[in-house]
């Protein structure tokens, strides 16, 4: 008996790619972590208002940062850079 190859054609469901999985975020160059706070919504329109669309984060970050330090000179260097916005 001689054997027969099965030829079949590819539906359109199967030529469809499955979805990739979501593969781990890369870190960008150093290691970042989270720091989250409460703050209240007044606190937050606050911040907003200091430093200007989209720079609360780093205006945060640059003040938190610098009081932990104990540096005034970052703290006024950042309230500065507010100013200008």
């Amino acid at each position: 008996m001689a054997t027969q190859k099965k030829t079949t054609t590819r539906t359109k469901r199967a030529a469809r790619k499955a979805p990739s999985k979501p593969t781990a975020a890369k870190p960008k160059a150093g290691e970042l972590c989270t720091f989250a706070i409460r703050i209240s919504p007044a606190e937050r329109d606050a911040i907003h208002k200091a430093a200007g669309p989209r720079r609360a984060t780093s205006f945060a970050r640059a003040v938190l940062a610098a009081a932990a330090r104990k540096d005034a000179k970052g703290i006024q260097a950042a309230l500065n850079d507010v100013a200008k916005t």
